[in-house]
């Protein structure tokens, strides 16, 4: 994703000074009818890097304010820790291509054609120049004199986008007055003299890693086992009820150690498995020797889920050291973005293609440059429109962290009958929180479900930093988020408190699943709501003049 945000600056440096249109080799050039202005590269490189305002420079920068003057010089600057290899790799592959060809439609060559093969070009030169993939050295490589902008285009770009973000705050305070009304009229508990679930356990748990081998989609993953030890004689009699973990693309089953680890403490045996677009094979991709993951992943990550629970079923049947340890009638399903997606669709959520299909065929750049996580899901739209079984019955309940949810639409997930909590962060960008998590969560039918919203956090919030990225393009350190440690601890509690309710079958624990709780328990700077009540009225006055209605 740090690529797509290295040759995604281009568009954010436009949005940044708003009426300033383009950037080009030699100069940057916009068009407003029949009226053509420019600007030499040199002004603006002197700027970013003296802060020197030009004649011909003044004219932009006095129609931005200091803030965004100081914004455009960090974004001007800012290297990108990726390779040529890394920025071929992506831009030559389905999703580098459809990202292309769109931005494309915004940075044009100077004959005002598409800027797909120059932005190509630009980006991947620029990589593998000493100075690397910054914004200044990709405009300096691209192979025309300028870089063309129709202002009326980006205006309406940048309107557009400054009105959606005004609208996601919007959404948000919705659920911020929700959540305080829920509080308000819940039963006063003294959270203050419960137990602290963000601590471990009375159990200890036993690891145990297994390699699954499905000959019928040839397919071998692993999974890790973390089994809690309860002695009786030495050995261990009580049956656990059973959690999976799915990890989100290009990550492992490393990711959620931490949670499958606190989760084995109170009780739960918790099966961490491994999926095919694993960090392994996205650092094969970036190093140029494997290709993407295909679209198929979205049909065969579910399926790996079920593989898994058969395996463990007949190893409880088969084998005595695994005879009476896992009680898998009642099975609890965490994920975390394309692993979210995968706890739906095992919670029976159905892909829906006539509206993805539909979606992804009228996609505008601004529909990207707000939610990345399209470039994934409309790679669905490959698959053969069929009726896809994923949903497994031995799953009662499921925790989605930052989804990608829209490829189900609203008929889709109100297929779902399980117990369901979404997960949404306030500054994901990738999966952003209000049509991936949000309006989703208006679109379930059944009663209990639950929306918990972490202010300022981020897609990787909850992700552990003790994962091995090696090979993999870096994060700029700000997509990481505030307070790790906080986001985690919210996790293992709210994990807790929803498995013991619904997978483990005591409802002791209900009380916790609560906006007063939420409130007990949040700490600055990453607040934290959850909200039972929300519906499609409440937040129509933030929707009705937005394409983002459900």
């Amino acid at each position: 994703m740090n690529i797509v945000l290295g040759c995604l600056g281009p568009c954010l440096l436009a949005t940044a000074v708003v009426e300033v249109p383009a950037f080009g080799a030699e100069q940057i050039s916009f068009v407003n009818g029949a009226l053509e202005f420019s600007l030499p590269i040199e002004d603006l490189e002197l700027y970013a890097k003296q802060g020197k305002i030009t004649d011909k420079f003044a004219f932009y920068a006095k129609r931005i304010n200091p803030q965004q003057r100081a914004l455009l010089r960090d974004i001007l600057l800012k290297r990108l820790e990726v390779n040529s290899t890394n920025v071929a790799q992506f831009t030559y592959s389905p999703i580098g291509v459809k990202f292309l060809e769109l931005l494309g439609q915004v940075l044009q060559t100077q004959s005002g054609q598409n800027g797909f093969y120059a932005l190509r070009a630009a980006c991947i030169l620029a990589a593998g120049d000493a100075q690397g993939l910054t914004i200044l050295n990709m405009l300096r490589k691209f192979p025309n004199d300028s870089i063309r902008i129709d202002v009326n285009r980006s205006f309406r770009m940048t309107t557009e986008m400054a009105q959606l973000l005004k609208q996601r705050e919007a959404i948000i305070g919705k659920i911020l007055q929700q959540t305080n009304a829920e509080a308000t009229f819940a039963s006063q508990i003294d959270f203050s003299s419960k137990p602290d679930l963000s601590l471990l356990g009375a159990f200890t748990w036993q690891k145990e890693t297994l390699t699954l081998n499905d000959r019928n989609r040839n397919r071998v993953f692993p999974a890790d086992i973390y089994l809690p030890q309860t002695q009786s004689k030495g050995r261990t009699k009580q049956s656990a009820p059973v959690i999976v973990i799915s990890h989100g693309l290009a990550s492992d089953r490393n990711t959620f150690a931490y949670l499958a680890q606190h989760l084995a403490s109170h009780g739960f045996a918790v099966a961490v498995l491994e999926h095919a677009d694993n960090a392994q094979r996205f650092q094969q991709f970036f190093a140029g020797f494997d290709k993407l993951p295909q679209p198929t992943e979205f049909i065969n990550r579910p399926l790996d889920v079920t593989y898994l629970l058969d395996e463990l079923q007949r190893r409880s049947q088969s084998e005595p050291a695994w005879q009476g340890r896992l009680n898998l009638t009642h099975v609890g399903v965490i994920g975390q973005s394309m692993g979210g997606y995968t706890a739906l669709a095992v919670a029976g959520a159905e892909l829906n293609f006539e509206q993805l299909r539909a979606d992804c065929g009228q996609l505008k750049p601004n529909d990207i440059f707000l939610n990345l996580s399209l470039l994934v899901q409309c790679r669905a739209t490959e698959l053969p429109s069929l009726t896809y079984k994923l949903q497994d019955k031995r799953v009662k309940a499921v925790i989605a962290i930052n989804p990608v949810s829209s490829i189900f639409g609203s008929r889709g997930l109100s297929e779902i009958q399980v117990p369901v909590m979404l997960v949404a962060s306030q500054g994901d960008i990738f999966a952003p929180a209000v049509p991936e998590q949000i309006l989703p969560f208006t679109q379930l039918t059944n009663l209990h479900k639950y929306l918990v919203l972490v202010e300022k956090g981020t897609h990787f919030s909850m992700l552990s930093q003790s994962v091995t990225n090696s090979g993999l393009p870096v994060l700029p350190p700000e997509l990481n988020g505030l307070e790790p440690a906080l986001a985690k601890r919210y996790l293992k509690v709210l994990s807790v408190v929803f498995a013991k309710t619904y997978v483990a079958n005591q409802p002791e624990y209900q009380s916790y699943l609560s906006a007063s709780y939420a409130k007990a328990i949040t700490q600055a700077p990453l607040n934290l709501s959850l909200v039972q009540l929300l519906t499609t009225t409440q937040l129509a006055p933030a929707l009705n003049a937005s394409h983002l209605k459900p």
